[in-house]
Order: C-alpha cells, then sequence, then structure tokens
C-alpha cells in the first residue's frame, strides 16, 4: 500500500531528526576534598536559579545557572567560606536566590505571617463556639414540670 519510497524517506527523516537531539551537558567538577564537594552540592541545592521559576542551581539546566555552579566551584576552591558565598549570590541577585530567605523587615511578614494567621484563626473559633448556645443545655424546670415529676416519682 505504501510506496517503498515514501517509508524509506521517512526513516531517513527521523534518523536525521533523531541525530539532532542533543543531551544536556554535564558539569564534571574535581575538588580536593570530600568536604568540599559536600558542600558544593548543599549550596547548589540551597540557591534558587534566576531564571527558573521553582528549581535550584543543581535541578536547572539553564545557562544561567550552569554559570552560577560554576561561579560556587571558583569560589570554593578559592577557599571562601559558605555565607560569602551566599552572601555574594544575594548581592548579585536579591534574597530570591536563596530559597529560605534571611529574617529581616523585608521577610517578617513571610516567616511570621503563617503563625499570626493560624492564632488569629484560633482566636476566631473559640470565640464563635463561645457565643454558641449549647443545643441541649438543661433549663429550670418551671412549677407544673416539678409537680409532674413529683408524681412520677411518687408512683415508682
Amino acid at each position: 500500500m505504501f510506496n517503498k519510497y515514501l517509508v524509506t524517506a521517512f526513516v531517513a527523516m527521523v534518523t536525521l531528526f533523531s541525530s539532532l537531539v542533543l543531551a544536556a551537558p554535564v558539569d564534571t567538577y574535581v575538588f580536593k576534598d570530600k568536604v568540599t564537594e559536600i558542600r558544593f552540592n548543599a549550596l547548589n541545592k540551597e540557591l534558587r536559579c534566576p531564571k527558573c521559576q521553582n528549581q535550584n542551581l543543581a535541578d536547572s539546566n539553564s545557562p544561567i545557572a550552569a554559570d552560577l555552579r560554576r561561579e560556587v566551584y571558583d569560589m570554593l576552591q578559592q577557599g571562601k567560606a559558605d555565607m560569602e558565598i551566599v552572601d555574594f549570590m544575594v548581592s548579585r541577585y536579591g534574597e530570591f536566590v536563596l530559597y529560605r530567605p534571611r529574617v529581616s523587615s523585608l521577610t517578617y511578614l513571610l516567616w511570621y505571617g503563617p503563625a499570626g494567621l493560624l492564632i488569629i484563626g484560633a482566636i476566631v473559633v473559640v470565640i464563635v463556639l463561645r457565643r454558641k448556645p449549647v443545643k441541649n443545655a438543661q433549663k429550670p424546670l418551671n412549677n407544673d414540670q416539678k409537680e409532674k415529676l413529683a408524681q412520677i416519682l411518687k408512683h415508682k
């Protein structure tokens, strides 16, 4: 049914285009010791890619993330402390680059807002429950009810 030339052309096109697929480059870094490698991995997981919405440097394939991983590697090789590297990244890209922003006047709402909302919610629940009348509350008996009760108790 199919023309053999069409099938051959299709196979050739698939082969041609499949060879154009590129794999993402893999960063390979050589560390002087295991501690530096652990610090490198921890920093890359702690720092957010400025281009990506919600990926850290370790997970991102963007060119800026690759540059920042190389920058972190170079700073570690220079003997810089983790805080120096984080401070450099924050000064360059702002607090957005941190997954856990520092507590400051700009981030109080971020850090303490959820706890404040939880406390306000608990207060509202307590107020609503206290104002709500209890359905099965016992009311005092009136005189007629007291007499009926006395009669019932006499007969038993």
